[in-house]
């Protein structure tokens, strides 16, 4: 029996994989858990981005055990940037979650964000007691606020991977990142096109299996490379920049002067 259902809701669910066959499956069963209490109409898209363990065929058999469940390969590995597009493409319902694989957030507390969703048009989480070394904390403090310098944002955590978008944006936005960036073009070109965004807090937790990518200096420095990039497209086209070129009128509402709170 369901508690606290968003009646009439229709969800997309899906996390990136890079090798990550000792999480896939515990964060699947996750997923299903919190989408059968939380709301009516769900898919669960895993995308397996080039994994060269076991991560691809243990999706191919969630896929096969659980109808709510599909699984994506991307061959070869696109990257950060490039399974988050393909989630996003994939998403087929009105509204899109995504978070990543590894186990260190909690399923469960997608409850909090859902019902911001009557007053903002995205909910990008924050993380509480953030689980990573310091040095990564300091890292994702400097990145932070230069992205919001540069955009003109106030995002408290943006590369935070706990965030509801609505499935209309992905059809009005061009997304070109295919590494680290993604997060702040997402929402660098929802904040020029007027979309409002709210933010919640949620816990953190440590990574108990598999290994983090993001802090590999190669990925550092094609975020950077692709951070001046899109900045300059933003800068010299606007809002219309933005937009995909043949992108419909957007279906969300939305307000004048972007909100961030």
């Amino acid at each position: 029996m369901k508690t606290s259902s968003r009646k009439g809701m229709s969800l997309s669910v899906f996390f990136p994989c890079y090798n990550e066959e000792e999480n896939v499956e515990r964060t699947t069963l996750s997923a299903i858990r919190a989408c059968e209490r939380l709301v009516d109409d769900y898919e669960i898209i895993i995308v397996n981005d080039g994994s060269k363990d076991r991560t691809g065929a243990i999706a191919d058999r969630l896929a096969a055990e659980h109808i709510h469940v599909r699984a994506v390969h991307n061959d070869p590995n696109l990257g950060y940037g490039g399974a988050l597009q393909r989630g996003f493409r994939e998403a087929t319902k009105e509204w899109v979650f995504y978070t990543d694989s590894d186990g260190q957030f909690d399923f469960e507390e997608l409850e909090n964000l859902l019902p911001a969703l009557e007053q903002f048009d995205i909910v990008s989480a924050y993380r509480l007691d953030r689980r990573d070394p310091l040095i990564r904390k300091f890292n994702a403090f400097c990145w932070g606020t230069l992205v919001n310098l540069a955009f003109g944002m106030k995002i408290r955590d943006v590369d935070c991977a706990f965030k509801v978008f609505p499935r209309a944006l992905f059809d009005e936005i061009e997304m070109c990142s295919m590494g680290a960036l993604i997060d702040t073009e997402i929402l660098a070109k929802a904040t020029y096109l007027g979309y409002r965004i709210g933010q919640l807090g949620v816990h953190h937790y440590p990574r108990t299996a598999g290994e983090q990518t993001g802090a590999n200096l190669k990925v550092i420095l094609r975020a950077f490379k692709e951070l001046f990039q899109l900045r300059r497209r933003i800068r010299h086209g606007g809002a219309a920049a933005c937009r995909r070129p043949d992108a419909p009128v957007k279906s969300v509402a939305v307000c004048p002067v972007p909100v961030a709170r």
